[in-house]
């Protein structure tokens, strides 16, 4: 069915400017068609009217960098031995959580990302998955959940030899049998857990398929340190030579502890980095600082929530100090997601994706100060309804593709199972 917005606010998302208008959305048409309100009095046959009057309506959002298999360990007990630093809290958190995944668990964990996705505006999701006890058929499985609830996808798994050569090859070759139907990317760790012959294997693979590397990035110092003394060079450079940065469609995660010619491969590159900035703090890994990387920046959430409206809050907020970041500086990275997508040729992300916002500002929103209000004022409460792909799939703050009251019964209960798991090693 169509859609039609009337009296919408909308704000092109790439000039800013504003206008009220109509406008048709169709399913399967990447396009929108904007109309003058003279025609209020026509009738559309098989369109949906919703009244956007005093409302705001511009593209949604989408995620840089995400970890859906993550999702149930919010509220999770403590782990058996307090990490003391990053590499312990990969070690007795995330290595532990990962190795219980099975195809029940990572089919809730997706659904209940997909939904959280939804309900905080993004209608596109780039994820990066782990499951090493759990690989083959994966990839499939979250992104049928995905479909379902109506989100986009560009998936990967992270492949890693940090559960052996026989684990390492399972990712591989579950990348590639995906990689055979649907767009995605070949997913790594980081340098520090995967060897020269998985990075070789992974960058051929990356190139038969015209992928991209999906990778962690100097996100801590033990990543530098591991690659110095096994391979006798810095993290960028080794992935430079492999061959991970001649792709514009490869993603470095994180990107912290870089030195100045590390940043100028990056810059002089197509690659593309994603920041994560909530996931730094948490893990007190360090502030990210975008000078010499270039414009090929993006925001992810890094697993820790799906609003990339927190996302660009707290990017500009920790920048204050740490970062040469302004009002459009922030919002390039919030969108340039989509020109990452855009211009590497990802569907699933065109301008018949929208989101609705019921905000009730004190102030006027114009051009000139709609991204102090995005920085300082909107947030996810104040979405109502999100469109993707010309579908309406969350309608007055309610998911309308699934029964997200008995997906959330169930991943309680899948949680639990989870954590009992946990609980027993």
């Amino acid at each position: 069915m169509n859609l039609l917005l009337r009296n919408a606010a909308y704000i092109d998302w790439k000039t800013l400017d504003f206008s009220v208008k109509n406008i048709i959305v169709r399913p399967g048409d990447d396009t929108i068609q904007l109309i003058g309100r003279d025609d209020d009095g026509i009738v559309y046959p098989d369109t949906e009217v919703i009244d956007c009057a005093g409302k705001l309506v511009t593209k949604s959002f989408a995620v840089g960098h995400h970890h859906a298999y993550s999702a149930l360990a919010r509220g999770m007990g403590a782990p058996k031995k307090i990490p003391r630093n990053f590499h312990e809290i990969l070690q007795y958190v995330w290595w532990i959580l990962d190795k219980q995944l099975d195809a029940e668990l990572i089919e809730m964990s997706a659904l209940v990302t997909a939904m959280e996705c939804a309900r905080n505006g993004s209608t596109f999701v780039i994820d990066h998955h782990a499951s090493p006890f759990a690989v083959k058929g994966s990839l499939e499985i979250i992104a049928r959940a995905f479909e379902k609830v109506g989100v986009s996808h560009l998936l990967c798994y992270e492949i890693s030899d940090r559960d052996g050569k026989v684990i390492a090859g399972e990712g591989l070759e579950e990348t590639e049998n995906y990689l055979k139907d649907h767009r995605g990317l070949v997913g790594l760790h980081a340098s520090f857990t995967v060897g020269d012959d998985t990075l070789g294997r992974a960058v051929e693979l990356m190139q038969k398929t015209r992928s991209g590397i999906h990778i962690h990035v100097a996100e801590d110092n033990h990543d530098q340190e591991k690659s110095l003394s096994e391979h006798g060079r810095r993290v960028v450079v080794r992935l430079s030579e492999a061959g991970v940065l001649s792709s514009s469609k490869s993603i470095l995660v994180h990107c912290l502890h870089l030195d100045d010619m590390e940043r100028e491969l990056i810059r002089n590159s197509p690659a593309w980095v994603a920041e994560n900035c909530e996931s730094n703090l948490n893990n007190k890994v360090g502030y990210f600082n975008g000078a010499g990387l270039g414009e090929n920046i993006m925001l992810g959430t890094d697993g820790m929530h799906s609003d990339m409206l927190q996302s660009i809050r707290a990017a500009f907020f920790a920048g204050q100090d740490y970062d040469n970041i302004s009002y459009d500086s922030a919002y390039r990275r919030f969108r340039n997601v989509h020109r990452y997508l855009n211009e590497n040729g990802f569907r699933g992300d065109g301008d018949n994706n929208l989101v609705i916002l019921d905000y009730d500002s004190p102030t006027p929103v114009t051009k000139e100060n709609f991204i102090g209000h995005l920085l300082f004022g909107i947030s996810s409460r104040h979405i109502t309804d999100v469109i993707s792909g010309g579908r309406l799939i969350v309608r007055d703050r309610k998911i309308t593709t699934v029964d997200e009251r008995e997906i959330l019964k169930q991943s309680r209960k899948q949680a639990e199972r989870l954590w009992k798991k946990i609980n027993h090693l």
